[in-house]
């Protein structure tokens, strides 16, 4: 190999590298890939190849001058592209448009090309596509020397992008648990806080509606408003940063039965008495999406029975087998007010139906209330 051209590749291999690693646009790396293999080469056309897993191979890169853009080209697996994308082994032709290996497959955009080679784009197992070099009809032929530097190049190249692909890819999951860990932290911590929050107020206004003037209750009442709107919001924000998940990442699990064990603690303080609490199933290793929505259900419930039933008793039930998990909650209270707004009431029933659940709601003065609410485990049901 030429000493002067080796010298060039292994800058040229050394700026893409680091390009690549240091996260740099991929198009933007590709881009410089082809411009710097045609400056290699002394080639009129550089592309840049990738292999679909039914073997044909796309054109998603190219540089050169005075040509018809081949980008979006796709080329049959038999195709001398193709085969060197498949096989791993360099092609070269000293005219592509009579060679019997290229010519059957020329595309109407690269008929005025005649010398042409094709690397393996990749190696270690790991091929990407094909780099390939095309001169005009009237140009020489590449030697030897070239072939060999475009070969060792293109093989470098496309393991470093590769490898870029793999810390990108490491890096998404990285972002992902980081984006998971601060929404269970505001769905477990800070909303449960402001829940608390929120039913201590509204308990206090009711201890003391007689004392207070109506002004200071008309705004007590806005504030216990604003904090469950703020609950809702976070739970919004909480939806969004779970959303970007990665598909290669099973989606986490958690502990329900703890949450429901939180849920009644903080719901007995507010009643003055315990909760009964009945667990049934394996209830750790609920899906994150299936358990917020039945922890989200549980709070609403449990903040009915505060606010509105005066009841003596109540009773949370929660029941996982193989195909779905069921919550009922029941007290024995005077049941949801007809002038009571239910507004969380029917988030619950949309909730549900949204996730392909069942929500009912059955409640009277003389037999108090019972909130159902049903998810299957499969997210596909929904």
């Amino acid at each position: 190999m030429e000493p002067t051209l080796a010298a060039r590749a292994l800058s040229a291999a050394t700026e893409i590298t680091t390009a690549a690693l240091s996260g740099g646009d991929p198009d933007a790396v590709l881009d410089s890939v082809v411009h710097r293999a045609a400056e290699l080469a002394g080639a009129d056309l550089c592309l840049v190849m990738v292999r679909a897993d039914d073997g044909k191979v796309s054109v998603e890169a190219a540089h050169g001058t005075h040509y018809e853009d081949p980008r979006g080209v796709v080329l049959p697996a038999e195709s001398a592209a193709g085969q060197v994308a498949r096989g791993g082994v360099t092609v070269v032709a000293d005219d592509m448009t009579v060679d019997p290996r290229t010519a059957p497959y020329v595309p109407s955009e690269l008929r005025r090309f005649g010398p042409f080679a094709a690397a393996p784009f990749g190696s270690g197992g790991r091929v990407l596509g094909a780099l390939a070099v095309y001169r005009e009809r009237s140009g020489r032929p590449f030697d030897e020397a070239t072939v060999e530097v475009l070969t060792a190049f293109a093989a470098q190249v496309g393991v470093v992008l590769a490898l870029a692909e793999a810390a990108n890819d490491r890096h998404r999951i990285t972002l992902y648990q980081e984006r998971e860990r601060i929404a269970r932290e505001l769905h477990d911590v800070i909303v449960q806080r402001l829940y608390a929050a929120g039913m201590q107020l509204d308990r206090v206004r009711r201890r003391m509606r007689k004392r207070f003037a109506a002004t200071d209750a008309t705004r007590l009442g806005e504030a216990i408003d604003q904090l469950d709107q703020t609950i809702e919001e976070i739970r919004h924000t909480v939806r969004e940063l779970r959303s970007p998940e990665p598909e290669a990442e099973k989606p986490p699990s958690t502990d329900l039965a703890e949450s429901a064990r939180a849920e009644v603690r903080i719901a007995g303080e507010l009643l003055g008495f315990p909760p009964t609490l009945e667990l049934s199933g394996e209830l750790a290793d609920i899906p994150a999406e299936r358990a917020d929505h039945i922890r989200a259900a549980l709070r609403e419930a449990l903040s009915n029975v505060v606010r509105h039933s005066g009841a003596s008793e109540t009773r949370v039930t929660l029941v996982r087998d193989a195909n779905e998990v069921r919550l009922r909650v029941r007290d024995n209270g005077a049941g949801v007010p007809q002038d009571v707004q239910t507004r969380g009431l029917r988030h619950l029933e949309e909730r549900a139906k949204r996730a392909g659940g069942k929500f009912y709601l059955n409640s009277s003065p003389s037999l108090g209330t019972l909130v159902a609410f049903e998810l299957p485990l499969d997210k596909r049901a929904s």
